[in-house]
This record gives structure tokens, sequence and C-alpha cells, in this order.
């Protein structure tokens, strides 16, 4: 039997006061997709950086087809044919979509010294991002599109490297199932072009579906592997987290309260020629669905104040808000947890007390100065009720796992006491560990009387923790379904426009 493509033995890597990998092997043939599974904190990543030669190990050997290599740069990752795509987007924002694919490895006319050759970026962008369903132009700048159309210029970037082994860090968490699908696609499509992919996500349908083989890491440790045909929902989830993790999703206790937020007719600057009406119960989670692109986070933005409505009543408790700003829906009791929670959700290099105290920084002031004392009390209380993972309430919130900087923006809202938590995207990049219990938080709180609306692009997700679920398509809701109408066929029908069948059709 030949050597695998790369084959990892009692890797070894440890940080001040904490051992990230403890003699862990992994291997992966030429032509195979192995997916890494694990709660955040397992090691996966620090792995991935080692094999991408962000890290050198301290211990252990790394073989490229039986060769020991030293992979001692991204460089070198690279030279040995290793493409990576990042959870957190590492792309130029104030550069076109061509020059982020050919970033650093740009055509030029001549020499190395020599223009660069714009002509043939354009030309030899489009392949890729038609690969990948993109029919957009190379010289639009990067910044006018959305996260998922920057995830997938990201996945173009690595195939053009033409990589033998591609890395996929959580690629699908911006994206739609109809995007995700096509994804999958080409990663199968890969797999029979003799490329190996290493899968990590934290949706475990997608993992499902890819994997020949999936692995397991726990506490820095190999927790385990399982082959294809014993890979399913509930033998993952032992993998990662050693137990069974039983009521994943928790339905309502049913009776709901009065009607807590109303919005009718609302139009937003995004889309101008269609209005949204819908209404959220006191103790409801109603959720979002819909392709992207289709207006969820943009009319969440509007009930916000962030990007204030252009017309149409917003009402709160039967009383109509005005909002002038998000100042306005703050004051109301109206917050959002946004979709880019480290982009807009938090402020990264400030701790976890200065995040979740920054909302009402004057509410815990004397005199106008900041009472750091205040500060604190409220942000322990809320890491004591969230369960939140960090060294002290003075760790910076860049330090934190995907699902504690989560936990840590709905905290500086849930000590304020709200009326209506909006949460987009709640649990992107999450691990399951983490997911269920934010979706057993979210249930708790509507519980407690609060409307909560959440839009998300996990279809699992938008089924499992919702008591209706408003589809929206261009810019409109297309209709809203009652739990006994769940299906994602249903979903999809209205998410692209085509009204679902009426019962007993």
């Amino acid at each position: 039997m030949s050597a695998p493509l790369l084959e990892l033995s009692g890797i070894c890597k440890r940080f001040p006061g904490v051992v990230a990998l403890d003699h862990v092997d992994f291997a992966i043939k030429a032509g195979e997709v192995v997916s890494l599974i694990g709660e955040n904190g397992a090691g996966k990543s620090t792995l991935m950086k080692i094999i991408g030669g962000v890290h050198a190990p301290d211990e252990g050997e790394i073989r490229i087809e039986g060769r020991s290599e030293m992979v001692g740069g991204v460089a070198d990752a690279v030279r040995l044919g290793i493409g990576f795509v990042h959870q957190e987007l590492n792309n130029v924002d104030n550069l076109d979509v061509g020059a982020n694919i050919f970033l650093g490895r740009e055509p030029r006319w001549g020499g190395p010294l020599s223009l660069v050759n714009r002509g043939a970026i354009r030309r030899e962008s489009v392949p890729y991002l038609l690969r990948l369903g993109l029919e957009i132009d190379p010289g639009t700048p990067l910044r006018n599109l959305s996260l998922a159309q920057q995830q997938l210029v990201e996945i173009a970037k690595a195939l053009s490297q033409r990589a033998r082994l591609l890395v996929l860090d959580e690629p699908t968490s911006s994206l739609t199932q109809g995007e995700t699908g096509r994804l999958l696609k080409i990663v199968k499509d890969l797999r029979n072009e003799g490329v190996s992919v290493i899968y990590i996500s934290h949706r475990l349908g997608e993992v499902g579906e890819i994997s020949d083989r999936v692995v397991g890491l726990r506490d820095g440790r190999n927790a385990g592997e399982l082959p294809r045909e014993q890979v399913t929902h509930d033998s993952m989830v032992r993998l990662m987290v050693g137990r069974d993790l039983r009521d994943f999703y928790i339905k309502g206790r049913g009776g709901l309260g009065a009607k807590r937020l109303e919005v009718r007719h609302l139009r937003t600057a995004a889309r101008r020629g269609e209005t949204v009406s819908f209404e959220i119960a006191a103790g409801e989670i109603l959720g979002f669905a819909g392709l992207v692109g289709a207006g969820r986070s943009e009319v969440a933005q509007a009930i916000f104040g962030v990007d204030p409505p252009l017309e149409g009543e917003i009402l709160l408790d039967g009383k109509r808000v005005r909002l002038r700003g998000a100042r306005d829906a703050i004051r109301s009791g109206i917050y959002l947890v946004p979709e880019d929670r480290r982009r807009t959700g938090l402020i990264t290099d400030m701790t976890v007390r200065e995040n979740i105290s920054l909302p009402a920084v004057m509410r815990n002031a004397i005199a106008g100065l900041v009472n750091r004392g205040s500060e604190r009390r409220v942000a322990q209380e809320q890491v004591a009720e969230l369960r939140i993972k960090a060294t002290s309430v003075e760790a910076k919130a860049r330090n934190l796992s995907g699902g504690n900087q989560q936990k840590v923006v709905l905290g500086k809202w849930l000590s304020l006491g709200p009326k209506v938590l909006i949460v987009d995207e709640p649990t992107r990049g999450i691990d399951v560990g983490a997911k269920s219990e934010i979706y057993a938080l979210l249930r708790r709180l509507a519980d407690e009387g609060l409307a909560v609306m959440v839009i998300s692009s996990d279809m699992e997700e938008i089924l499992g923790i919702c008591d209706r679920i408003a589809v929206m398509h261009e810019g409109r809701i297309a209709g809203i379904l009652g739990r006994e109408e769940f299906s994602e066929e249903a979903v999809m029908n209205l998410a692209v426009g085509r009204p679902t069948a009426a019962p007993g059709d």
C-alpha cells in the first residue's frame, strides 16, 4: 500500500500553562475526505496551524508521502501543496475579488518586479468563481460582497492554488443550504480528482454526508475515529463530548403570551420595493429563513435602528416605537446579536467585563466616572449565569472560543433586561456542546416571556428551535409556517418563491 499523502505522528504542542496537543496522530490518503471534529478548545485549530506552518510542533513528526518534512512556515505548506480556507476570513476588503484570489501570486507581464497583469487576473479568476456559482465581475470590490460571498471568494483562492491537500475550516458557516450543497458537490468532485480534503465543521449533517472517515479530538488528544459506515449524528456527538446530549432541541412550553413585537409594512433602504409585516408573541421564538440576500439581516438592522426603516411601524407591547438609531431601540428593550460577532458584536481587544458593561456604561458610573466594581459584579453575574468559560472577567474577548464570545454578546444584552432579542446566526462556527447550551438559553429566555427572533441559514437549527418560521424571498415574507407545517421542503419552496402546497394536497 502507498504511504498516506499526509501523516502526523505523536504531535505535541504546548503554550504557557496549556497543553494544546498531547501526542496526536492523524493521517489522510490521496483522494480522501477526512472530517476533524471536536469542541472548541479540543485542539483542531492548533493541529491545522501545524500542518499549515503557522506553529512548529514541540514533539512529533510530519510526513508527506512517507518523507519526513519540516513545515517551517506558510510558504513551505504552499510548496508542499497544502491550501487553507480559514473560518475567520483572511481577505483584504479594499482590494477587488480577483486581487484577493491571486494575492501574493499575481500574474505579471515580465519578471517578478514587473507590473501586475490585471487582465490575466480577471481572466483566470472567472473559472474559479463560476465553479462556486459566483457570477460576479472579478473587478468588484470585495467590501461590496456579502459575508457568504466573501467566504466563497476565499474558497476560490484555495482552488486557484491547485492544492493536493485542502483544509476547509467551517467553510459553510455563512452559506445558505443551496450554496452549501454546491460546495459539498465541489468537495466530492475534488476527491474524485485525487485531491485530499480535511473538513472541519460543527454542522454534523454535512460531516455525515461528505466524509470517508471522521476523526475526533477531545482535550488535545485523539478521541477515536469513525469509518464511513459508522458515521451518525449520535456517534459523532459521543466522539466529541464523551456523552450523549439529550434534548438537543428543547420545545417550548406552549401557551404563548400577548403580542410583544409587531412590525407593520416595514420598508428598508436595501429593499425599497417591498414591505415586511409580522408579529412575535411574548414567549415565542420566531425564526427567519431564506437565501442569502433575501433581506433577513436588513429587517433585523431596521428593527434595531442600525439602518432606520424608510417607512412602516414598529410596536412594542402595543405602543409605537420611534427608531432614529440603535440607542432608541436599546432604550426600548430591543436588542440585536449580530451575524458577525467578532466585527460588530464585540470589541475583541476589550475584556469580558468591558464588553458586557459597554451598552450600560453610564448605569455603572458614579458622577460620570465608570465604577469598575459595579461593572465587575454585573459581568461576574453574566459569566456565572451563561457559564462563560474564561480565566476571569478581565480576560480579553479575543482569547475566548467562538461559543464563549457569543455568550458574551448575549450577556451584555441580558444584563439590561430585554423585551425583544434578535439573534442573527446564533451558532455560526460554534461547537455542538456550545450549540446545545445556546439553544437551551434561547428557549429559557422565551419561556421567561421574551420575544425572540432568530435568523439562521442552518436548516436543522431553524426547524429545531423555532415555534414558527417566517421565510423571506427577495425582500418580502413569502410565508410563515406553524410548527405542524415544518419541513425542509416547505421552507425551501418559500425561499425560492414557490408557494407550499396546502395541507392535504
